[in-house]
């Protein structure tokens, strides 16, 4: 196993019409994990799914995209559902998960990876209900000597009740982080007041070694420790919807780092490895719902 995610699995529900809804798996963690997988990578998922109807279903995407499920749960509350409108260009989603699955997730002992494992991906909606965001950050906290530790806060400011709280619980989950990455949307909302290269440089004192910031159609930008900012170069594609954009950059940016040790990437690596992610997050906005590209898939669209 090369890459394990942690967190949420839930079924997005995607406006057509009006009040017509279209069904598609998702929850970050699950988008990011079948994103890597379809680019060639070992995959698994970690984290707690029902055993009802949509439960049934997230499990056999799981096993439809070679994913690993050896530390996957299953319990009897039900599944989360999200329901997803494009608002001004946007993905705006409303939740119903109170006392889903995926929020009671409370594995003892706490499950140890693979001593292979490379890269670990936590955040999203996981870290926002207990006891569920305590167990993923004890589970983070046991593998930061052994793995890459990578984070995306994918910020639904519905599910926030307290602002403040949630700041205070940042700074930690950031502290865990070799690679953190997050999208403007995510900064304007956390910090509306401050530019968002200031709040890079403030997160990198914390632990990261890189923090990635994705802007849609204009690409990404990559911050380090005294190096140069790395943008991507910018791609276009007919957007059908953002649905799992950041989530399939995530994936592709993990692949694209197997086997490297961030202290040794070049910065022509990882000008690469940026435009290789926004490639594979464009194709995705090209398409409805979270449907991440293969590797060939992204070679003929992009005629590489």
């Amino acid at each position: 196993m090369d890459i394990l995610t942690i967190g949420e699995a839930v079924i997005d529900f995607k406006q057509s019409k009006k009040l017509s809804f279209e069904g598609f798996e998702g929850g970050s963690p699950l988008n990011v994990a079948v994103a890597a997988a379809r680019l060639g990578s070992n995959v698994g998922f970690a984290g707690q799914i029902s055993d009802d109807l949509f439960g049934k279903v997230l499990s056999q995407y799981l096993a439809a995209n070679n994913i690993d499920t050896s530390f996957l749960l299953e319990h009897n509350s039900p599944s989360s559902l999200a329901f997803v409108a494009e608002i001004n260009g946007d993905a705006n989603f409303s939740f119903m998960n109170n006392g889903a699955a995926d929020t009671l997730y409370n594995p003892q002992p706490r499950p140890k990876f693979p001593k292979d494992l490379q890269f670990l991906m936590f955040g999203s909606i996981s870290l926002l209900s207990e006891p569920t965001a305590s167990s993923i950050e004890d589970i983070v906290a046991l593998h930061q000597d052994s793995s890459t530790i990578v984070f995306d806060p994918n910020i639904r400011p519905d599910l926030i009740t307290d602002k403040d709280e949630y700041l205070n619980k940042l700074y930690n989950w950031l502290s865990l982080a070799d690679i953190v990455k997050v999208s403007r949307q995510d900064l304007e909302w956390l910090y509306p007041t401050i530019f968002y290269e200031n709040i890079a440089l403030d997160w990198l004192q914390l632990k990261p070694t890189a923090i990635i910031i994705t802007n849609g159609e204009k690409g990404a930008k990559l911050y380090r420790h005294g190096q140069k900012v790395i943008s991507s170069k910018t791609v276009k594609v007919d957007v059908v919807d953002t649905v799992a954009a950041g989530d399939t950059f995530t994936g592709a940016l993990m692949v694209s780092l197997l086997n490297k040790d961030l202290k040794d990437v070049s910065n022509s690596e990882w000008q690469d490895n940026l435009d290789f992610a926004n490639r594979a997050a464009a194709l995705n906005c090209a398409r409805a719902g979270a449907n991440p590209p293969t590797r060939e898939e992204i070679k003929q669209y992009f005629e590489l």
